[in-house]
């Protein structure tokens, strides 16, 4: 992955824009934070293979960013992504990593399911 480029990123999420496509959506603190105090909550937020389309992809912010998908519905949105690629399958892959590198947020599309 590379650090986020708002051009590059917002023409690779126009690819998806209008068609029907696969959705992972993940954002958590997880086992990250369950050592950092008696009491903190590992909080987690999971979708894999959601199917949704998208009239107006968003790319927002100076770093780290927000990626916003409109639907006919209303909004999809992960906020704090630092990295992304467009890999060897056309899947575009954004991700926002902490300070110490763990994975925070991830937004993923794909024109076909995500392996499970």
């Amino acid at each position: 992955m590379e650090s986020i480029t708002r051009e590059q990123v917002q023409e690779a999420l126009d690819r998806f824009r209008d068609r029907d496509v696969y959705l992972h959506l993940e954002t958590t603190n997880g086992a990250y934070a369950a050592h950092r105090a008696e009491h903190t909550m590992a909080i987690c937020a999971y979708i894999r293979n959601g199917r949704i389309r998208f009239h107006r992809g968003l790319v927002t912010g100076t770093g780290p960013y927000r990626v916003g998908l409109k639907t006919d519905e209303g909004w999809v949105y992960a906020e704090g992504l630092t990295d992304w690629e467009l890999d060897e399958q056309g899947r575009l892959l954004l991700a926002g990593h902490d300070a110490e590198g763990r994975l925070a947020v991830a937004l993923e599309l794909s024109l076909t399911p995500f392996p499970v």
